[in-house]
Order: C-alpha cells, then sequence, then structure tokens
C-alpha cells in the first residue's frame, strides 16, 4: 500500500479486509485519505460458493453496480432475478429495489454504490 497526500495505491482484497470488503466509502476513516467518501462507495469481494445473504436489503435509497469479476452468481432483486456468468456481467439498480445474492460457484465481485452512506440522494 502506497499514499501520498491525495491519491492512494493498494490491493482491494487486502485493503477491505478490516471492511467486508469496502475499499472506498463513508466507513473509511478519514485519516486514509481519499479512500473515505460521501459520494461513492466501492467493493471488492471474493465470495467462496454456496455464500449467500439470507436477508434482502430493505428500502435502500441508492444506487448500485454490481460487476462481476469471475466465477458465478445470482443476484435476486424484488423485481426480478439475474444470474451473472460471463466475466464483465453487471446489474445496476436504483433506490427502492431490495435484493439478495448467492454464489453458485467461487466468485469475485466488485461493487459500486452511491451517495456512500445512508442518506437519500438529492
Amino acid at each position: 500500500m502506497v499514499t501520498g497526500a491525495n491519491w492512494h495505491s493498494g490491493n482491494a482484497a487486502k485493503d477491505g479486509q478490516d471492511t467486508r470488503g469496502w475499499i472506498l466509502g463513508h466507513f473509511i476513516d478519514p485519516a486514509e485519505g481519499v479512500r473515505h467518501s460521501t459520494d461513492v462507495e466501492v467493493k471488492w469481494f471474493n465470495h467462496p460458493a454456496g455464500d449467500k445473504r439470507a436477508e434482502w436489503t430493505t428500502d435502500d435509497q441508492r444506487t448500485t453496480l454490481l460487476l462481476l469479476i469471475s466465477g458465478h452468481f445470482r443476484l435476486d432483486l424484488t423485481t426480478q432475478s439475474v444470474t451473472l456468468t460471463e466475466q464483465g456481467d453487471y446489474v445496476l439498480w436504483g433506490p427502492g429495489i431490495d435484493h439478495s445474492w448467492e454464489a453458485l460457484e467461487d466468485t469475485t465481485i466488485m461493487t459500486v454504490r452511491w451517495p456512500s452512506g445512508e442518506r437519500s440522494p438529492a
């Protein structure tokens, strides 16, 4: 990891170890510099096969992009279910859509969510 006055270089898997995979967002200590943001959150996560979110999110008022890096991943939305199978497959959903998910095999995903935090978008 290398950090400068207004920049950072690191490894997503390592940098997110203590924050459930999140490497950028409002919950990153401001002492981490540019990794602290109230505008956007970024997560990199390796899910083992069978890993799943049993409970559904509820009433999230942010926009989310989930991007498949590798593996096989099912995302269940209140509107429909989507299975990501090819590198680069993604799902984008907006405020008010609840979700749950399951890794159908060992899977790496990147999630981008905005704005960062529990506030409603302007």
